[in-house]
C-alpha cells in the first residue's frame, strides 16, 4: 500500500511538472543469477556508477534505482518489469540476452515507459514497432569488429561456432556472409545452448576444417566449454576469437588458463587508460564503489544508464514524463558518451554503434583493432594451449 501511495504521489508530481527537485525512480531488470549472471553483474555496476555520477553532478534531481534479479529467465524478466512499475519506476533499464529483453521491453511498451539496454543485439528487437525501446549496441557493430580483426590478421579459413539463440545466429550469419563474399572458407558449427560437451565439434574442426581461426558467437559458459574442449583436442588454429563477454577482467580472473591470447569485443583496455575529464570521473566513481577498474560491460551499463537518467530528468522538468518526453529527449541526439556519439534512430537503435576488438595478454586486455584505437599489437599466431 505504501509503495502504491509513493508511486501515486510521484505520478501526481510528474503531472504537475518538474519545478521542484525530485527523486526519480528507475527500474532495473537484470540477470544477477543464472547463466547470464556475470554479464548482468557487470552491467549493473555501470548502472549504479551512472546513478552516483548523476546524483553528484545534476545539481537538482536524484536517481533511485530499484533492482530486480530476473535470474536469466524471460518470464521472470516480464514479472520484474510489472513489479517495478508498481513500485513507482518511471523508466526501465538493464536486461541481457535478446530472448529476455524482447518480452521485457514489450511489457514496458504496454506500460508506455522507456526501456533502455545494451544487452540485446538482435536486429528484430529494433523492428517491432515499439516506441519506447532503446539500445546503444546492435548486431552489426559486433559483427563488423570481429570481421575487421579477422581480415587484418590475414585469416582465410574460419571455423565459426555459433549458438542457435536468435542474436548469436544473426551475428554469425553477418560474419559468414561477409567472409564468403570475400572468398574466405567458412565452416559453420551450430550448437544448442543446452550443450555442455563441445568435443565432437572440436574434433571436426581439428580433422576436417583445418581452419586458421576458431570464431565463437555465444556467451561466457559457451566460451568456457569450447576452449576447454579445444585445449584437450588442440586443433591447429592460430587464433581463438569470441564476440561479447570474453575480453573482460572477470573472465581472466576466473579462467586465466583458458582465455590468455583469446580475442573479444571491448571498448576499453585493462588496466584502463583515460584522458578526458568525463572518463576520469567514471573511472574514479567505479573504483570508489567497487574497488576495481571498469570493463566494457560496466562502461556500457554506465552509458545506457546516464543517457536514460538525463532524459528522464529533462522530461520531468518539461512536465512530459508521462507523455513521451523521455523518448523525445533520447532522440534529440547526438549524445557524446564514453563509447562515442550515440544517435538513436526512429526504431530506438543506435545508428552510430561501432565496437573494438581486444586480446587477453597475460593479465592485461589490450585493444588490438582498429589500428587507430590500438593499445598493443595482436599476438598472432597464439592460442591458450
Amino acid at each position: 500500500m505504501l509503495k502504491r501511495m509513493a508511486a501515486s504521489v510521484l505520478a501526481l508530481a510528474v503531472g504537475i511538472g518538474g519545478a521542484q527537485a525530485a527523486e526519480l525512480v528507475i527500474g532495473s531488470q537484470i540477470p544477477l543469477t543464472g547463466a547470464l549472471a556475470r554479464v548482468g553483474t557487470g552491467m549493473n555496476e555501470g548502472l549504479q556508477v551512472a546513478a552516483k555520477v548523476f546524483n553528484e553532478t545534476n545539481g537538482k534531481h536524484t536517481i533511485k534505482i530499484i533492482t530486480i534479479d530476473d535470474e536469466s529467465q524471460p518470464a521472470k524478466a516480464v514479472a520484474a518489469i510489472e513489479k517495478l512499475d508498481a513500485e513507482g519506476a518511471v523508466a526501465f533499464t538493464g536486461g541481457y540476452g535478446s530472448n529476455i529483453i524482447g518480452p521485457a521491453s514489450e511489457a514496458a511498451e504496454r506500460l508506455g515507459k522507456v526501456y533502455m539496454t545494451s544487452g540485446g543485439v538482435a536486429t528484430e528487437l529494433a523492428h517491432r514497432g515499439l516506441k519506447t525501446f532503446f539500445r546503444i549496441s546492435n548486431a552489426t557493430g559486433y559483427a563488423k569488429a570481429v570481421i575487421g580483426l579477422v581480415n587484418d590478421l590475414g585469416v582465410e579459413k574460419i571455423s565459426l561456432v555459433v549458438s542457435t539463440r536468435e542474436a548469436t545466429q544473426e551475428v554469425g550469419q553477418i560474419m559468414q556472409e561477409a567472409w564468403e563474399a570475400q572468398g574466405k572458407k567458412v565452416t559453420v558449427h551450430s550448437f544448442d545452448p543446452a550443450i555442455t560437451d563441445f568435443k565432437p565439434i572440436l574434433h571436426k574442426i581439428k580433422l576436417q576444417d583445418r581452419s586458421d581461426a576458431l570464431v565463437m558467437v555465444g556467451y561466457e559458459n559457451d566460451y568456457v566449454g569450447i576452449i576447454r574442449a579445444a585445449k584437450v583436442l588442440k586443433p591447429g588454429v592460430k587464433a581463438v576469437i569470441g564476440t561479447w563477454s570474453l575480453a573482460t577482467p572477470k573472465m581472466w580472473q576466473d579462467f586465466p588458463d583458458l582465455v590468455n591470447t583469446t580475442y573479444g569485443t571491448a571498448t576499453l583496455p585493462f588496466p584502463t587508460q583515460f584522458t578526458k575529464p568525463e572518463e576520469q570521473t567514471f573511472a574514479d566513481a567505479y573504483k570508489a564503489m567497487f574497488d576495481k577498474e571498469p570493463d566494457y560491460l560496466g562502461t556500457f551499463g554506465y552509458v545506457q544508464g546516464l543517457l536514460l537518467y538525463n532524459a528522464v530528468a529533462e522530461a520531468y522538468d518539461a512536465g512530459t514524463l508521462n507523455s513521451g518526453g523521455v523518448q523525445e529527449a533520447l532522440r534529440k541526439g547526438p549524445h557524446d558518451t564514453l563509447i562515442g556519439q550515440v544517435i538513436f534512430d526512429e526504431t530506438g537503435d543506435n545508428a552510430n554503434f561501432a565496437h573494438r576488438m581486444a586480446q587477453h595478454q597475460n593479465g592485461a586486455i589490450a585493444i588490438v583493432w582498429p589500428e587507430e584505437n590500438a593499445t598493443a599489437k595482436p599476438l598472432f599466431p597464439a592460442v591458450p594451449w
